[in-house]
């Protein structure tokens, strides 16, 4: 009878070793996944934008420019973000602007003119679905008191619900004294027919709303 109870004891010794054990191995695996998640943490669509140094990546040609400078609007629009991050897309913007154009828009308006369309179209329930800027063949280039100009068109798909719109936008861009596409002003061109039920510009804006410079 010592022997058999010497070899449950040996017997319970060894599975509450091995369940020990695994405890200790699930711990460790759980911590080393938490550990690889603090250590690569998803990056949202407004950290992407406000990455991009600008100083020393700044878009080359008009298509890269507004390409960028429409990310940077469907984040305006689509994305939760704090104030910080609300002003430093404005300055990511704001580094896309001519002279001209930054002068017609003071900071601490353009940031609540800015304000007020991103809540009209958040309490709207309006977002920019998609874009297209136009192919760099299309892109229209000309001379103008010594300045070189460009323009180009972008369109986006604003969705609010079921309705669908397709916002047209031509940029006029001129090119600064370090060679750089500047974004001068921009007007909207007649918008597509809705499309998907009901009529699509119940309660939609120009997406680019009321920060445009002069116009051109």
């Amino acid at each position: 009878m010592k022997v058999k109870g010497k070899k449950a004891a040996t017997s319970g010794v060894v599975i509450l070793m091995m369940a020990v054990a695994m405890v200790g191995y699930y711990y460790y695996l759980s911590n080393k996944e938490k550990a690889r998640t603090e250590e690569n943490p998803k990056i949202t669509a407004v950290q992407q934008i406000l990455m991009r140094d600008l100083e020393n990546d700044y878009p080359q040609t008009p298509k890269e420019l507004i390409k960028y400078y429409s990310e940077l609007t469907k984040c305006f629009y689509n994305e939760e973000y704090s104030s910080g991050e609300l002003n430093s897309l404005a300055d990511k913007a704001r580094a896309m602007y001519d002279d001209e154009l930054l002068s017609n828009n003071e900071w601490s308006q353009h940031i609540i003119k800015l304000q007020g369309d991103v809540d009209y179209y958040k309490n709207n329930e309006i977002v920019i679905s998609s874009f297209t800027v136009a192919a760099s063949t299309d892109v229209e280039y000309y001379a103008n008191g010594g300045k070189d100009y460009a323009k180009i068109h972008c369109s986006y798909i604003v969705k609010k619900k079921i309705n669908r719109q397709e916002l047209r936008e031509v940029y006029v861009l001129r090119k600064d004294e370090n060679g750089h596409w500047k974004i001068l002003g921009w007007e909207p061109v007649k918008s597509a027919d809705s499309t998907q039920g009901g009529t699509a510009t119940d309660g939609m804006t120009d997406v680019l709303g009321s920060t445009a410079g002069p116009e051109t």
